[in-house]
C-alpha cells in the first residue's frame, strides 16, 4: 500500500504538470540516469529490433452480420506505436487492431470498419499527426478509439509530464469527435527478456510510473484505460518464448492475443455492448476510488480498467473471453 500511494503522489504530480504546461518531473537522479544510459548500451546488443513494417489489417470485419441487419457498420479506429500497429507478427489476423475488430464484430453482431494509423517508433508527440489522420474524413469519425504508448516515450527519455499532455490532447480531440477513447497504458518495460538488473528496476518503475500518470489524464480527459504492464509481466517472464516475438522485444502472435482480450470487455463496454453491470462489485475488488489512487493500483494490477465516475474513478476486473479467429477482411471497405 505505501508503494501504491507513493506512485499515487507521483502520478498526480506529473498529470498536474501535464495539464499546466509544466516540464518533466524527475523521477530519477543523475547517477541513476548514467546507469540507465550505460544498461541500455549493453541491452541494445541484445534485444533485437524489427525493421519489418507491420501487416495491414484495414478492412471490414463481420461483414457477414451485415446481411442480418440495416444498421451502419461500426468504426473502429487505432493510434500508437509499434504495439498498435502490430509489429512483431506476419499475418494481419495475428495483429491486436485484427483481433479485436473480430471481437467486436461478434458481440456487437455488426459489421466493423477497421483503420490503423499507429506508426512503429511513435512517442506520444505523434499522436496529433494520427489524430489528424483519424478525422480527417468527417463521414467516417470512429465509435471508439484504441491508443497503445508510452514505451518510446519511456526509452528515450521524453519528459513524463510531455507524454500525458500529448495523450490527453489526444484523448480530448478524440472526445470532442464523438469518439469513444480506450487507451491500453504504458507496458511493463520490466519484462524485457534480455534487460538485466539494475535496469530491469528502472524500467519496470519507470513504466508503472508514467502508466498511472497517463491514467489520470486519460481519465479527466474522457476516455478510459486498460493497464496492460502487469497483465502481461507475469506471463512474459514465465513464458518468453510464447509470448515475446522473434526480436525479443514485440509481442508474439500470443502475447498480442493475450492484450487484446484484456482490452475487448473495455473497448465493448464503452459502447453499452459489454453484459456486466457498470457498477464496482468489491468481491471482486473493485471500487471507486480517487482518481489517482484508482490509476496507481491499476499500474500494478494488469487488465485493470479505470474509467471515470466523477469525481471519483470506478476500478474494475472485467471478465474476459476467448476472442474470435478473424476471418479474411476486405481492404476495400475502408476509406482514408
Amino acid at each position: 500500500m505505501p508503494m501504491t500511494m507513493s506512485r499515487a503522489r507521483v502520478a498526480r504530480r506529473i498529470a498536474t504538470a501535464a495539464a499546466f504546461g509544466g516540464g518533466g518531473v524527475g523521477l530519477l537522479g543523475v547517477a541513476a540516469v548514467g546507469v540507465l544510459l550505460t544498461e541500455v548500451r549493453l541491452a541494445r546488443r541484445t534485444v533485437g529490433g524489427s525493421s519489418d513494417i507491420p501487416p495491414c489489417a484495414d478492412g471490414r470485419y463481420g461483414a457477414a452480420f451485415g446481411h442480418r441487419t440495416d444498421r451502419p457498420p461500426l468504426r473502429l479506429g487505432f493510434l500508437g506505436d509499434s504495439t498498435a500497429a502490430g509489429q512483431g507478427v506476419h499475418r494481419p489476423s495475428q495483429t491486436p487492431g485484427a483481433l479485436l475488430a473480430s471481437g467486436l464484430a461478434a458481440l456487437s453482431e455488426l459489421p466493423v470498419d477497421f483503420r490503423n494509423v499507429a506508426l512503429p517508433g511513435a512517442q506520444s508527440d505523434d499522436l496529433e499527426r494520427q489524430v489528424e489522420l483519424m478525422l480527417a474524413d468527417d463521414t467516417a469519425t470512429p465509435d471508439v478509439c484504441v491508443i497503445m504508448i508510452g514505451a518510446n516515450d519511456v526509452t528515450h527519455r521524453m519528459a513524463p509530464a510531455q507524454s500525458v499532455r500529448h495523450l490527453s490532447e489526444a484523448v480530448r480531440r478524440l472526445r470532442a469527435a464523438g469518439c469513444e477513447v480506450i487507451v491500453g497504458t504504458c507496458p511493463d518495460l520490466g519484462t524485457i527478456e534480455p534487460v538485466y538488473q539494475p535496469l530491469r528496476w528502472v524500467a519496470r518503475r519507470l513504466s508503472r510510473q508514467l502508466a498511472a500518470a497517463q491514467t489520470i489524464g486519460v481519465i479527466e480527459s474522457g476516455g478510459r484505460t486498460v493497464s496492460l504492464g502487469d497483465l502481461l509481466g507475469p506471463e512474459f517472464e514465465a513464458r518468453p518464448r510464447e509470448l515475446f516475438g522473434p526480436d525479443n522485444y514485440h509481442p508474439s502472435a500470443e502475447g498480442y492475443a493475450t492484450a487484446a482480450m484484456a482490452v475487448l470487455p473495455t473497448l465493448c463496454a464503452s459502447l453499452g455492448l459489454w453484459p456486466e453491470e457498470e457498477r464496482p462489485e468489491p468481491a471482486r475488488g473493485e471500487g471507486l476510488l480517487p482518481v489517482e489512487q484508482a490509476a496507481a493500483e491499476a499500474a500494478s494490477e494488469g487488465g485493470t480498467e479505470v474509467t471515470s465516475r466523477a469525481p471519483w474513478a470506478l476500478l474494475k476486473h472485467r471478465r474476459r473471453r476467448q476472442l474470435p479467429e478473424p476471418e479474411p477482411t476486405d481492404p476495400s471497405s475502408v476509406t482514408g
